[in-house]
């Protein structure tokens, strides 16, 4: 501390130390000191905390939980870093997948859907794998198959492998899904998987080609060979050539079984994350496409299909006993199949 010299004579000499800073002043001085710097951490903290919100808000990620956590009360999020066994995701390991499957009956245009969604780049959808009954002999097999599939180790033609950005399959609602819907919903649920319905406002038309495709599995009109679709305008017009008969007397109970069976599927899995899909919609409105890929958390891009439609234009084409089918329908609620609806 600075010092000053005060001479009283010439044998006396004293020294006395400067003024001190007032107290109140140093403590004036600290606390200014203080709160500036907890504005400044409180300023840091806030610009983190807000950083982070809207990360995780962009990518809607949750980190995979640990053993520790109670997993029967953890809500999966929809988006997975699946694992495989057999292969390596290489530089996709960090793209984000999507669990789906399509829940549909036979011949209500689940196959043209499909290769309409394998046309997407980043699309494995695997086809109608419990179509094998040793995978759905019990909900263990099941269970154990989907495993396989959403975790990227089920190999198809369709399989993207690597980059896939949704996984799935088309699953017939005869194959196992009613029967072990409880456990199934929860499965969905608890893993993420969203499901897709789709189903045929038209029934009949659903009818007329059902008896088609069976009758061709013995019969085999394309040289032998039977084919459930078709990529060419002479082959639909082949198979296009043989006429069913209905029965007239069971029609209408047949009808509204299948009806049955479509609301209590959704009934059954109302519960999980689904989209309804009709495909008389899908064929008069390509849109609904983009509705599909938005659900699934696409890229949109436009998708395509070479199948080629068997059956067009009228039912009364297509129909070896139309008259009798004419005079069953009429004036009842299912009148309305009768006419040419695309």
């Amino acid at each position: 501390m600075a010092e000053y010299i005060c001479v009283l004579n010439k044998d006396s000499i004293i020294i006395k130390p400067a003024k001190k800073t007032p107290i109140l002043l140093r403590m004036i001085v600290l606390l200014f000191a203080m709160v500036c710097g907890v504005y400044i951490c409180s300023v840091c903290l806030k610009q983190i905390s807000t950083t982070s919100k809207i990360k995780i808000q962009d990518i809607q990620v949750i980190e995979r939980p640990s053993p520790d956590v109670d997993h029967e009360n953890l809500q999966i999020s929809s988006v997975h870093y699946p694992n495989p066994e057999t292969f390596t995701r290489a530089e996709c390991v960090h793209n984000p997948v999507r669990y789906f499957a399509i829940l549909s009956m036979q011949r209500s245009g689940s196959g043209w859907f499909e290769t309409l969604l394998n046309s997407h780049v980043n699309v494995s959808s695997n086809g109608e794998i419990f179509s094998v009954l040793e995978r759905r002999i019990n909900i263990s097999s099941i269970t154990e198959t989907l495993d396989k599939v959403y975790n990227l180790d089920w190999f198809t033609s369709a399989s993207k492998n690597e980059c896939s950005a949704a996984v799935g399959f088309k699953w017939m609602l005869n194959q196992g899904v009613m029967k072990h819907h409880k456990e199934i919903a929860d499965y969905f649920n608890h893993r993420g998987v969203s499901a897709i319905f789709l189903f045929r406002r038209n029934l009949l038309r659903r009818m007329v080609s059902v008896l088609a495709n069976s009758y061709d599995r013995h019969a085999k009109l394309l040289n032998g060979t039977h084919k459930s679709h078709v990529h060419s305008t002479e082959e639909a017009e082949t198979l296009a050539k043989y006429k069913p008969m209905i029965n007239s007397t069971l029609l209408i109970s047949d009808l509204k079984e299948a009806e049955i069976t479509a609301t209590k599927a959704l009934e059954y899995f109302n519960s999980t994350r689904h989209i309804v899909l009709y495909y008389e919609d899908l064929i008069k409105n390509p849109t609904k496409l983009k509705d599909v890929q938005a659900f699934l958390g696409l890229p949109v891009m436009d998708l395509t299909s070479r199948q080629v439609k068997i059956h067009k234009g009228s039912l009364s084409d297509h129909v070896m006993n139309w008259e009798d089918i004419n005079k069953t329908l009429n004036g009842t609620a299912y009148e309305s199949f009768l006419q040419a609806d695309y």
